[in-house]
């Protein structure tokens, strides 16, 4: 059974950093496609990034481009999403996810994912 781990949210002020992180286990992941989205109060689950764990391109929703970054450790079954320039906007529970895709192909709806963490609290002050 697949299961997925975060960790690194807390609370960070406007401007400031954070790197969460997701602990995978329990599947071999060369055919998953790993993301992190998030879900504020009252508001809809977000894409924020996703990869392959195969390799290839990076892909990231439009209010996170250039400020976040995904990426992976093979070594550790670990994804991360560094997160820079954070706006009080960007406060939210964060999860990870991943998604078996035979063929690679990479989806930003939320409801194609399999598996999904537990989340992690970012908050971020004004």
């Amino acid at each position: 059974q697949v299961q997925l781990v975060e960790s690194g949210g807390g609370l960070v002020q406007d401007g400031g950093s954070l790197r969460l992180s997701c602990a995978a286990s329990g599947g071999t992941f060369s055919r998953y496609v790993m993301g992190w989205f998030r879900q504020a109060p009252g508001k809809e689950r977000e894409f924020v990034a996703a990869l392959r764990w195969s390799g290839g391109p990076t892909y990231y929703g439009e209010s996170v481009k250039g400020r976040f970054t995904i990426s992976k450790d093979n070594a550790k079954s670990t994804v991360y999403l560094q997160m820079n320039s954070l706006k009080p906007e960007d406060t939210a529970v964060y999860y990870c996810a991943a998604d078996y895709s035979r063929f690679g192909l990479v989806t930003t709806a939320h409801d194609e994912y399999d598996y999904w963490g537990q989340g992690t609290q970012v908050t971020v002050s004004s």
